[in-house]
């Protein structure tokens, strides 16, 4: 009997996690849906919408990311010879604690770091109490932009630690981001982490990667019609390594950063790429280089491996190229998103003429492979750190 009313009981809680409201980041429903499973721990419906929360407010690239060496061991080294003992620290970006408990190691007198999602708040809490670090690092569930000094920090920071950008960096809102931050919550000449980033171009082949995002013929019948609904290719770290993209001609920067002191005003550029080899442009490839400290780099390029995703911009019509001809381009940020126009190749790039088009506003959590990984309907184009949602969203049920 005690086993049926439990079970029951669990029943009622469900219910009622259905009907309620998704404005405080899912966090009520996802107590009544653990308390549920408490009860009945196999209970097939609360197991399916405690996924499905978990899956809508946290974001399936934080896992990859973690897993990711390369990435954690860059930042480890960059932190410990950036941060000072007696160091206020602000780490923009919870996740799951990582960054702040390096700096915590590092020295840091203190740590605040910030979590807009409470979810992942709760989560980080936790971990970060599992390792002795509680009394170091205070863990703020709001966006960076809503911190107020006095209340949430006693005072300004010595050194920012963000991990807030996309697979072209800007996705995410991070110039805009750190741009308050740096202003408004660290110490005028405050160090950041990381210091530097810069976006390159350059010419790529791939039939797979043409195959799989713009298909000619299936069963007989001709899709070319449906192909302009796919001018950006976001490749999973999967697919990029299945495609084979092959360079074509040496990278060309299309846009610098100094995260230690971003500029947020929009940037437009007209470059001109180079083929030093002979083959078939398929795409404009772009990736990120940044510099987290002297001497230490992140880049999700041809030759990265990680947990990034790729970026690709692709032609409207493949083109045969030979050793130096040019394929001239207009890039253009607004300091959140990226559009890129290739012009039709010439000869001499002198005789080209660019036209810009629409901007592309893909936005997404953190990277194309991260993207990709998110369930159907999440909205990848909201900005993580730039605003507060707009409205509640609305109950799982």
């Amino acid at each position: 009997m005690p086993f049926l009313a439990g079970r029951a009981e669990a029943g009622h809680l469900v219910e009622l996690a259905k009907s309620t409201p998704l404005g405080d980041g899912g966090m009520r429903s996802a107590q009544l849906l653990s308390e549920a499973l408490r009860l009945d721990p196999h209970h097939h419906e609360a197991q399916v919408l405690q996924e499905r929360l978990h899956q809508t407010f946290v974001p399936r690239w934080h896992f990859p990311m973690l897993a990711d060496r390369a990435r954690n061991r860059a930042y480890a080294e960059a932190i410990a010879m950036k941060v000072r003992p007696g160091d206020i620290v602000l780490d923009i970006g919870c996740g799951a604690g990582l960054t702040a408990m390096l700096a915590a190691r590092a020295g840091a007198k203190h740590v605040y770091t910030c979590e807009q999602q409470p979810l992942i708040a709760e989560a980080a809490t936790r971990v970060i109490a599992d390792n002795g670090l509680s009394d170091r690092i205070t863990v703020i569930s709001k966006w960076s932009h809503e911190i107020i000094l006095g209340v949430d920090m006693p005072e300004q920071a010595d050194v920012v630690i963000s991990e807030i950008v996309d697979t072209v960096l800007l996705g995410e809102g991070a110039l805009d981001t750190l741009s308050h931050a740096m202003s408004a919550l660290a110490k005028p000449g405050a160090r950041a982490v990381p210091e530097t980033g810069r976006l390159v171009a350059q010419p790529v082949e791939s039939a797979p990667l043409l195959e799989q995002w713009r298909p000619q013929m299936a069963e007989g019948f001709d899709l070319g019609a449906f192909h302009h609904l796919a001018r950006v290719a976001q490749i999973t770290p999967s697919d990029f390594r299945s495609c084979g993209l092959r360079p074509l001609g040496a990278g060309t920067e299309l846009f610098a950063f100094d995260f230690t002191r971003p500029d947020v005003r929009p940037g437009r550029t007209t470059e001109t790429l180079i083929c030093s080899h002979p083959g078939i442009v398929h795409a404009v490839f772009v990736s990120f280089e940044m510099e987290l400290a002297p001497g230490i780099q992140l880049t999700n390029d041809l030759a990265s491996e990680g947990h990034w995703g790729r970026t690709a911009f692709l032609l409207d019509r493949p083109r045969s190229v030979s050793p130096g001809d040019h394929l001239q381009l207009t890039a253009q940020h607004d300091a959140a998103a990226l559009s890129l126009a290739v012009h039709d190749m010439e000869a001499s790039a002198d005789h080209a003429r660019v036209w810009l088009q629409p901007g592309w506003r893909a936005g997404y959590e953190h990277g194309a492979g991260e993207a990709a990984a998110l369930p159907q309907g999440y909205p990848v184009w909201a900005p993580v750190q730039t605003a507060a949602p707009a409205a509640p969203a609305p109950a799982l049920g």
